[in-house]
């Protein structure tokens, strides 16, 4: 067996002097492997050839076999990139993708579901997350993450140590600073090809509209009711969908809202706030560390599939997840026609 093993090296090696293409020193070796089946095939048992390579040819099949197998696996890939190449060129808008983002969106581009047409849209697309808390946290780094071209974030809050058992995107380093200058700093250093722009300011009604007219999807990661409102108000407005999501202590939900779409808005499902201590908020109930980054991460796979058009968005429907028990279940939700926001009796 060291014998052939010694033939092929000189034979890869003659070629590499040579300067031989690397495919046909692949060849010269495969022919070296048939040589050497053909010969315990031809020769008797016992042989001295036979006994010099090996004596069996059930090795040299096995061999073969896995070389095959590493070979077909390489050439697989290969098509996989080339295909995910062609498919990002996106000629009609002009915006093709570099190489460096190539390779950062191939997982992506390789989801049948979304490959280069859906990481264009994600490209183009224009997106505002209301907070930069708990939720705005792994809703902004994946966005970031995912190729957003443009990403709005709004908040008028600064990073306190409080907020780091839960809220990723800020560091230690960063406490004091506004919430959006730091949330802004940890997606360019995330994605440096995505475009990031950070209002520090509340949101009122005197902005809200312009605001959001720029963006073409919202995402609330607000803590309180009248933020909530006041953006599912301008969203219904404007005509723009919203992705919303809440926490208490080890709960959480989140939903769609599209009324454009035949869908309920938040307020058909939230009338009105609840009575001042039956919503308390999370420095006052408290809030399990990793529960926002599932919600926030939830809120932001829907974005993804919205912008892509893959799968089925969680428009009226509600999703719960409880993760003391470890349990999520799923709400059908209905507009109302009395609702003051999207209501056909408003």
């Amino acid at each position: 067996m060291a014998l052939v093993l010694i033939l092929a090296a000189g034979l890869w090696g003659i070629g590499v002097v040579m300067g031989t293409p690397t495919r046909l020193r692949w060849a010269m070796i495969g022919l070296l492997w048939l040589a050497v089946i053909g010969l315990h095939l031809a020769l008797p048992d016992g042989h001295s050839l036979r006994m010099a390579t090996g004596e069996s040819a059930a090795l040299w099949l096995l061999l073969g076999g896995f070389a095959s197998l590493v070979l077909a696996y390489r050439a697989g890939l290969r098509r996989l990139r080339a295909k995910a190449k062609a498919r990002s060129a996106t000629p009609e808008s002009g915006a093709a993708f570099s190489t460096a983002e190539l390779e950062r969106y191939a997982r992506h581009i390789i989801l049948r579901e979304i490959g280069g047409p859906g990481q264009k849209a994600l490209k183009e697309a224009r997106v505002l997350v209301v907070g930069a808390g708990g939720l705005g946290s792994p809703v902004l780094m994946y966005l970031a993450a995912a190729g957003v071209g443009k990403i709005g974030v709004i908040d008028d809050d600064y990073v306190d140590a409080s907020n780091l058992q839960r809220q990723i995107i800020h560091t230690d380093s960063r406490v004091s600073l506004p919430k959006v200058q730091s949330a802004g700093e940890a997606m360019q250093d995330l994605n440096p090809f995505v475009e990031v722009h950070p209002l520090q300011r509340r949101l009122t009604p005197d902005i809200a509209k312009a605001l959001f007219a720029d963006y073409d999807l919202i995402l609330d990661g607000t803590d309180n009711f009248d933020t909530r409102y006041l953006v599912n108000a301008t969203a219904v407005s404007l005509g723009k969908p919203l992705i919303s999501g809440a926490l208490s202590q080890w709960e959480g939900q989140l939903s769609v809202f599209d009324p454009a779409t035949g869908t309920p808005c938040y307020q058909c499902i939230f009338p009105q706030a609840p009575a001042d201590g039956l919503a308390p908020s999370c420095a006052e109930a408290g809030v399990l560390g990793p529960l926002p980054g599932v919600i926030g991460s939830m809120m932001a796979v829907e974005a993804v599939k919205l912008i892509t058009r893959a799968g089925t968005p969680l428009k009226g429907e509600m999703l719960i997840y409880d993760a003391l028990y470890g349990e999520s279940r799923k709400l059908a939700l209905k507009p109302r026609a009395d609702c003051p926001i999207c209501g056909t009796n408003r």
